[in-house]
């Protein structure tokens, strides 16, 4: 049971942090969890509305901030509102929500995890390309681009993979009073709409950013006072905005979202 401190109802307040774009990449795991280490200590603030629209991201920036969000739910009411794409990484944060909203259209899951590694061998060879390696340990260069992994790097990555990928079906299990083999048979990679996430468990109800922020302020008995809180912005973001973002992050974003997408456009 969530016990809130006293305060003024003039002063309280409903938080909403926005989790648009690449986990690890536009969504910054050390500015979001200052935004977010605020948000839990300031009492004024009664309850936290995630506002998502994410195709996932890095696994480590990911968990970082699953549990971020995760302490912030012990003392406050936490609403998750997808409003696009909630897929991977985004939807492991938002199981750190006591409630999680979705837009009719927007897709829910992703649950599993990838690794992609590029095979660049060939091309070297033929540009005519060589590598010379001196290395510690026959596992120091594994990942490397220049030559094919060998069976027990294979076996190795493989080994990692299936822990990221048992650590997020627990954490679903956990969020969404699921058994852990129902998550399993949910956790192929693939993504749903949201009336049958809701169906499956994966969400709660469907509405948008203001169907959340009404739940957030009746769980937290808070005026409706929605606070857009955002990490800070580099100088060089202020100044170019979308073209301060790196080249690959925008790439791999445009590819994720457009394997979700391009054969379900309006």
């Amino acid at each position: 049971m969530l016990v809130l401190k006293a305060s003024p109802s003039f002063m309280q307040r409903i938080a909403v942090v926005e989790v648009f774009g690449t986990i690890g990449g536009s969504v910054n795991s050390a500015g979001h969890e200052r935004v977010f280490t605020a948000i839990e200590k300031d009492d004024k603030i009664r309850a936290l509305v995630l506002d998502v629209d994410s195709p996932g991201g890095g696994v480590s920036a990911s968990d970082y901030l699953y549990h971020s969000v995760a302490r912030i739910a012990q003392k406050k009411p936490v609403v998750a509102s997808i409003r696009g794409l909630g897929a991977s990484g985004a939807y492991y944060i938002s199981c750190a929500a006591q409630i999680i909203v979705a837009s009719p259209a927007a897709l829910i899951g992703s649950i599993g995890v990838l690794s992609v590694r590029p095979a660049l061998r060939e091309l070297l060879q033929k540009a005519g390309v060589r590598v010379s390696v001196t290395k510690s340990g026959r596992l120091k260069d594994m990942g490397a681009v220049w030559r094919d992994a060998t069976p027990e790097e294979t076996e190795k990555m493989q080994e990692m993979v299936d822990h990221s990928y048992d650590m997020f079906v627990s954490i679903v299990a956990n969020a969404r009073s699921l058994d852990e083999d129902a998550v399993r048979g949910l956790a192929t990679g693939e993504v749903y709409w949201a009336p049958q996430a809701r169906e499956l468990g994966l969400v709660d109800e469907l509405g948008d950013l203001q169907r959340a922020i009404d739940i957030a302020a009746e769980l937290s008995g808070a005026p409706r006072k929605p606070m857009y809180m955002r990490p800070s912005r580099s100088l060089r973001a202020k100044l170019f905005g979308a073209m301060a973002d790196s080249l690959v992050e925008s790439v791999a974003d445009g590819i994720e979202r457009r394997m979700y997408n391009d054969a379900m456009r309006f």
